[in-house]
């Protein structure tokens, strides 16, 4: 099967003509990763906006819907979880309590911290906004076969285990 050219291409056959010493083939794998997490990332972005969320929104969330019931996380923990500093997740979490879709209360445990808490409403919204990002992961995987999702998820692990 012939693959056709895209701008990857383009871009490693403007190094080899000025410098065709250099061993590309790094770029040609990292600069598809970027472009396909920017395009995945923008088309996950519109899609979490039908619901009246951001995909950064969703991510806090989907974080608290997949920790299970409860549904209740402290806001380190959301913050370890989702590598945000403790101001990034403090304006996500305005936001998302002002919508109604997660509470804060103080933690019983702990007099200085707190817990948040999916609402049932975000956990209605959550388990939507989950199901249309997924088919919209899933048509972007629709021109490879079941083997070659797992190949590539197989080798994508591996390659992020080693950076």
């Amino acid at each position: 099967m012939s693959e056709e050219k895209d701008a990857v291409d383009a871009i490693t056959a403007q190094w080899f003509a000025v410098r065709p010493e250099l061993d590309t083939a790094p770029m040609a794998v990292f600069g598809r990763i970027y472009r396909i997490a920017k395009a995945m990332g923008d088309a996950m972005e519109e899609r979490y906006q039908r619901f009246g969320i951001s995909r950064g929104e969703f991510d806090v969330v989907g974080t608290l819907r997949r920790s299970g019931a409860p549904y209740t996380l402290s806001p380190r923990q959301l913050s370890a979880t989702l590598m945000l500093t403790t101001g990034g997740m403090t304006g996500r979490l305005d936001k998302l309590e002002k919508a109604g879709l997660l509470s804060r209360k103080p933690d019983p445990h702990d007099r200085r911290g707190l817990q948040v808490t999916i609402t049932d409403r975000g956990l209605a919204l959550v388990d939507e906004a989950v199901t249309a990002g997924l088919e919209v992961q899933r048509a972007a995987l629709t021109g490879l076969s079941d083997a070659e999702v797992a190949q590539l998820t197989g080798l994508l692990r591996k390659l992020m285990a080693g950076v």
